[in-house]
């Protein structure tokens, strides 16, 4: 599956943004999508995921209650909806795909990875 994430761009502290990832190339909808990130000089890191049904979701603690990740099986896409941004939200946001939900926090277990979107929030 080939991944294409967009929809990075700058952004006020507090502001919002919306990162896009659309997929092709085999059935979207067997693969749990996630979003992970890496900011200069920091390890990509986990940033949320969802299951092929959109229904199990995960965040991580430094993100929860402002991302919402979501997903649409008809146009093969997942999106990142941020919300309050902070500066240290700053970062290239990636997504990936993998099959079944084991590791789901891990990048490692990912199999396809897009470029990355750069996200900036100023402050």
């Amino acid at each position: 599956v080939q991944l294409q994430a967009s929809g990075g761009g700058l952004v006020q502290a507090g502001g919002s943004l919306r990162v896009s990832c659309a997929a092709s190339g085999d059935t979207f909808g067997r693969y749990t999508m996630g979003w992970f990130r890496q900011a200069p000089g920091s390890e990509r890191g986990f940033v949320a995921a969802l299951d092929w049904y959109g229904d199990k979701k995960y965040y991580a603690d430094s993100v929860k209650g402002r991302f919402a990740i979501s997903r649409d099986n008809t146009t093969s896409a997942v999106h990142l909806q941020m919300n309050s941004l902070k500066p240290e939200d700053t970062a290239v946001y990636y997504c990936a795909a993998k099959r079944g939900l084991a590791g789901v926090r891990f990048g490692r277990y990912y199999n396809y990875w897009g470029r990355g979107t750069q996200v900036t929030v100023s402050s």
